[in-house]
C-alpha cells in the first residue's frame, strides 16, 4: 500500500493543478493544436511496412484532439506509435492464444486511449484495454470514438487504481487478474521523481512473463547536452506544425515546471530494477526514450525482436540500440537480438 502523504502529494502535482486547464483547453480542442500543419508517419522510415501501414489506418479515424498536440511535439513519436503497436499486438495475440483468454493491456497518461482504442478493435475479441486519464476532455473524445467494445476508461489519475478499486468497480473487473502489457506514456514526470513509488502503484500490476513499456522523457547528467536536444526538437521538429509563439507559450507554461520532475536514463533503470529483472531501450529521441521491462528474459526478447528498427532519422538518436539492462550480472542475456524485417503488402501477418 502506497504512503497516504505520497498520495496527497501527487493529488497537489502539476498534473492535476497548474497543467489541469492546459490538458483540458487541449483535449476539448479549445487551445494548444498545431497550427501550421498534420503530424503524419513518414513511412519511409517504416520501410513501408505493412502492418504499421494497418494500423495507421486504423488508429488515425479514431483520433482524439489531444492526439494532434502529441504527435507534433515529440520527434518521431508517431513513427513509434505505429512500431510499438505492432509489437504489442503480436505480443497480445500471443498470450491470447498460449492462455486461451483476451490479453489485457493498460495504458496510463496517453491522452484519450487511442492507442488501445485501436488495439482492442484490431483485436477483434483477442485483446480487452483499459486507458485513464483525469482530463474530462479525454473521457469525452474516448468515448465519442471508443472503436471497440473491448476498450474501457477509467476517468481519474493513475494512483486512484489500487487493489480496493478494482476489487470493487464492476467496470475494471476484465484487468483483476493484472495485465500482459502496460503502457506508461509521459506521466510520472508530471507527479514526481520518485519513480520507485509510482511504480509500486503499477509494477505489480504486470503479469508473469508480461511486459511493462515506458515512454519517458528523461534529463541529462549534461546539462547543455539536455538543451541542445531540446533545441533540435524545437527549430527542426515543432516548428513544423506549431509557430514560434505557440512554441515558446508551452516551454513557458508547461515544460519549464516539468522539467523539475524527469530523471536521467540511469536513474530510470535503477527503478526499474526494484521490480523487473531486465530492461531493453528500444528508442531515443532526443531526450525521449522507449524502455520495456520484464522478469521474463524471454518475454523480453520476443516483444523486442518483433518491432521494426527504430523509425527515425540518424540524427535524432544518440544510442546504440537496443541497449538490454540486466539487475544482476549474473543473470544471463544473450547478444542475439535483432528487429524484425518489415512486411510487404500482403505477407501473411
Amino acid at each position: 500500500m502506497i504512503d497516504p502523504h505520497i498520495i496527497q502529494g501527487w493529488r497537489g502535482a502539476p498534473r492535476l493543478t497548474t497543467f489541469a486547464a492546459f490538458f483540458e483547453q487541449t483535449a476539448r480542442g479549445e487551445a494548444n493544436l498545431p497550427d501550421l500543419g498534420t503530424p503524419q508517419p513518414d513511412f519511409r522510415l517504416l520501410d513501408f511496412d505493412a502492418d504499421s501501414g494497418a494500423f495507421w489506418e486504423a488508429h488515425r479515424r479514431l483520433w482524439g484532439n489531444f492526439d494532434y498536440h502529441y504527435f507534433a511535439s515529440i520527434p518521431y513519436r508517431l513513427e513509434e506509435e505505429c512500431r510499438l503497436a505492432t509489437a504489442i499486438l503480436k505480443f497480445a495475440s500471443d498470450a491470447s492464444t498460449k492462455f486461451d483468454r483476451p490479453a489485457t493491456l493498460y495504458t496510463l497518461g496517453a491522452g484519450a486511449g487511442t492507442l488501445a482504442r485501436t488495439l482492442a478493435q484490431l483485436g477483434e475479441g483477442r485483446l480487452k484495454t483499459l486507458s485513464c486519464s483525469p482530463t474530462d476532455g479525454n473521457r469525452i473524445s474516448f468515448f465519442k470514438r471508443r472503436g471497440s467494445e473491448d476498450a474501457y476508461f477509467h476517468h481519474g489519475p493513475f494512483f486512484e487504481l489500487d487493489d480496493a478499486r478494482y476489487a470493487l468497480d464492476e467496470n475494471l473487473a476484465p484487468f483483476r487478474n493484472g495485465y500482459d502489457v502496460l503502457l506508461e506514456d509521459t506521466t510520472f514526470q508530471m507527479y514526481g521523481k520518485n519513480r520507485v513509488d509510482q511504480l509500486a502503484v503499477i509494477a505489480p500490476r504486470v503479469r508473469a512473463g508480461g511486459m511493462l513499456v515506458q515512454v519517458q522523457k528523461l534529463s541529462h547528467p549534461d546539462l547543455e547536452t539536455y538543451l541542445l536536444r531540446e533545441d533540435q526538437k524545437d527549430e527542426q521538429f515543432k516548428s513544423r506544425f506549431f509557430s514560434r509563439v505557440q512554441i515558446a507559450a508551452k516551454k513557458r507554461s508547461v515544460l519549464d515546471v516539468m522539467d523539475n520532475f524527469q530523471v536521467d536514463l540511469e536513474s530510470s533503470l535503477a527503478a526499474l530494477a526494484s521490480y523487473f529483472l531486465y530492461s531493453a531501450v528500444t528508442w531515443n529521441s532526443g531526450n525521449f526514450y522507449t524502455i520495456a521491462s520484464s522478469n521474463s528474459l524471454i518475454a523480453l526478447r520476443d516483444f523486442v525482436s518483433s518491432m521494426l528498427r527504430p523509425a527515425i532519422p540518424a540524427e535524432y538518436c544518440y544510442h546504440e540500440l537496443p541497449q538490454i539492462f540486466s539487475r544482476e550480472e549474473s543473470l544471463p542475456v544473450t547478444a542475439d537480438w535483432a528487429w524484425r524485417p518489415a512486411k510487404s503488402a500482403g505477407a501473411a501477418s
